[in-house]
């Protein structure tokens, strides 16, 4: 990042994270945030969602990241299957598609996940929690029989 967009000077805390969630695809999902003058590369929806949920549940909590998901009911199919299939996250995958279809989202139905890697053997995002035998992982009890209502 470059040093004048560091700092205090925007009025906001910026995290910065690096991952290599899509080392087959590293150029895809992306969009450009233009603003004045200016122009900068962001991920877009598709791919921003999957690096939100890399972070699940350290930096960012289950809840925030449940309630996130619910409002992105017009993601693209066609690049959620293009992330999906270049995501090397097992757990990153799981999360996404659990929660995609807990919230009924419209584009999950268009994905063929004969072609996304979904790993073997069971995946604790939280000790404790609710199994999801579909993906075969334990997530939070609360926050997912909310999202079921």
């Amino acid at each position: 990042m470059p040093t004048w967009f560091k700092g205090e000077r925007l009025g906001v805390e910026i995290f910065l994270v690096r991952t290599n969630l899509f080392r087959e695809a590293p150029e895809r999902g992306f969009a450009e945030l233009k603003e004045k003058e200016f122009t900068v590369k962001i991920s877009a929806p598709e791919r921003a969602a999957m690096e939100m949920l890399h972070l699940v549940p350290g930096s960012v909590g289950f809840d925030e990241a449940l309630r996130i998901m619910e409002s992105l009911a017009t993601l693209r199919s066609e690049m959620v299957q293009e992330m999906l299939c270049a995501c090397r996250s097992v757990k990153v995958k799981r999360l996404f598609l659990a929660m995609a279809e807990r919230h009924g989202h419209p584009w999950v139905s268009e994905l063929d996940l004969s072609l996304v890697d979904l790993g073997k053997g069971k995946r604790m995002i939280v000790p404790g929690g609710h199994y999801d035998k579909k993906y075969q992982i334990t997530v939070p009890l609360d926050s997912y029989e909310e999202a079921v209502e």
